[in-house]
C-alpha cells in the first residue's frame, strides 16, 4: 500500500547509526530504479490512517530527498514491540552493535515500562544480558551517544574505547570521543591512542588527549619500517596471480553448473583477457632463470652421454636430447599451458545481500541498496 509522509510515526528513527556512505548508494539506488522493497510499518491504535514505521527509516529519508510524496509499505498485524523484536530476529540488516541494542531496550523500557525480566523475554536472551546493554547506553554521555548516532564515531570503537574510559573519567571520555570525530581515527589508531592513555601516567593522559595527532605521528615515527625484499614482493605477486586464476575458475564451474551460457560478444572479450594474460605470464617465464647443476657434475654427464649413449648420433647431425635448453624450456612450457572455457558458461553475479524467505506476514524481497540498513 501506499502511503503518505505525513502517515508515518517515525520515533524510533534514532535507534540506529547513520551512514552517510550507504545512504547515497541507496539515494542513488532509488533514483535509478525506484523503489524496490517496502518498508514495514504497523498501525497505531486509537489513530487511524497512522503508522508506526519499523523498518525502512533510511529509505524514507532517500525519498523525501528526492522530493516523492508518498512510500511503499507493507503492514504487519501485531503491536509495535512484536514488531520491533521480530525485525531484530530476522537480520536483515548489518547485525547491531551492543550500543545500539542497548538504545532499543532502553526505549521499550521506558515506554512500556518494562522489568529486565520481560525484556530478556521479550527478545529471549538472559538478564545479565540486558543488563549489560543497558548500562552502557546508562554510561556513555549523551553527546557521545549522539556522535556515534550520527555516524562521527563508529559504534564498535565506542564500545572498545570509550566506554572503558567513561568508567574512569567522563570527561577523558568526551576528550578522546571529539579527537576520534575530528579526525577519522581508523579502529587501530584509536587502539593505539587507547592503549597508549590507560598505560600512561595522568599528566601523559592529558597531553596524549590534547594533541593525538601528533602523539600518532611520534608513535609511527619510532615503530621499525620492514620493507619487504624484491624477492618477497615477487612470491607475493605470484601468490596473487595464482589465487586469481583459482577463484576464476571456481566462477566458471558454478556458471556452467548453472547451465548459463556466453554470447559470441563475451566469449571473445574472455579469450581476449586470457590471451593478454598468458602473454604476461610467458614473459615473466622467459626472464626468470632455470636452477644450473654444478660444473663438476655437468662434466660427468656430458663425459657419460659422450662414452656410453647408444643414442649418439651420427657426425653432422644434431645431438638428440631427452630434455630442451633451459631457456627454451620456461617459454615452450608457458606457450603450451592454455585456459579452455566452455561455450556456455558464465561468471555468476558478485551481489552479496541476503535475500529472506517470504513469509506470511507479507515480507518479500531484500532490502533494497540497503545490506545494512536497519529502520
Amino acid at each position: 500500500m501506499k502511503l503518505e509522509f505525513h502517515q508515518l510515526d517515525r520515533r524510533y528513527e534514532h535507534l540506529r547509526v547513520e551512514n552517510p556512505q550507504r545512504q547515497r548508494q541507496l539515494l542513488a539506488s532509488l533514483a535509478a530504479s525506484g523503489q524496490q522493497t517496502p518498508i514495514v510499518v504497523v498501525a497505531v491504535p486509537d489513530h487511524p490512517d497512522r503508522y508506526l514505521v519499523i523498518d525502512g527509516y533510511k529509505r524514507i529519508a532517500a525519498l523525501r530527498q528526492l522530493g516523492r510524496d508518498t512510500v511503499e509499505a507493507v503492514v504487519w498485524p501485531m503491536n509495535e514491540v512484536q514488531a520491533l523484536v521480530l525485525d531484530r530476529s530476522l537480520h536483515w540488516s548489518e547485525p547491531e552493535s551492543a550500543l545500539e541494542e542497548g538504545w532499543l531496550l532502553a526505549e521499550l523500557e521506558q515506554r512500556f515500562d518494562y522489568g529486565l525480566e520481560e525484556l530478556a523475554r521479550q527478545f529471549d536472551r538472559s538478564v545479565s544480558w540486558v543488563s549489560r546493554r543497558l548500562a552502557l547506553v546508562e554510561l556513555l554521555p549523551d553527546s557521545v551517544q549522539q556522535q556515534v548516532r550520527v555516524g562521527e564515531i563508529p559504534a564498535q570503537v565506542a564500545m572498545k574505547y570509550l566506554v572503558p574510559v567513561a568508567r574512569g573519567s567522563l570527561d577523558e571520555c568526551q576528550q578522546m570521543a571529539a579527537a576520534f570525530a575530528r579526525y577519522k581515527f581508523t579502529s587501530r589508531q584509536a587502539g593505539q591512542l587507547y592503549a597508549a592513555w590507560r598505560e600512561a601516567s595522568p599528566e601523559i593522559r592529558q597531553r596524549i588527549l590534547e594533541q593525538p595527532k601528533l602523539f600518532l605521528k611520534a608513535q609511527q615515527e619510532a615503530e621499525p619500517q620492514t620493507a619487504c625484499s624484491p624477492f618477497q614482493e615477487l612470491l607475493r605477486d605470484l601468490e596473487m596471480v595464482a589465487a586469481i586464476a583459482h577463484r576464476a575458475n571456481r566462477r566458471v564451474s558454478r556458471a556452467t553448473s548453472k547451465f548459463e551460457q556466453l554470447d559470441a560478444e563475451q566469449s571473445e572479450q574472455v579469450r581476449h583477457q586470457l590471451d593478454f594474460a598468458l602473454q604476461e605470464l610467458r614473459r615473466l617465464a622467459a626472464r626468470i632463470p632455470q636452477e644450473a647443476k654444478p660444473e663438476k657434475e655437468q662434466e660427468h654427464v656430458e663425459s657419460k652421454s659422450a662414452n656410453h649413449d647408444s643414442a649418439t648420433t651420427c657426425s653432422g647431425s644434431e645431438e638428440t636430447r631427452d630434455r630442451a635448453p633451459a631457456g627454451r624450456f620456461s617459454t615452450e612450457c608457458a606457450q603450451g599451458a592454455s585456459f579452455q572455457l566452455r561455450t556456455g558458461a558464465t561468471a555468476p553475479a558478485c551481489g552479496e545481500g541476503r535475500t529472506p524467505s517470504a513469509t506470511d506476514l507479507g515480507v518479500i524481497g531484500p532490502l533494497q541498496g540497503e545490506s545494512c540498513a536497519g529502520p
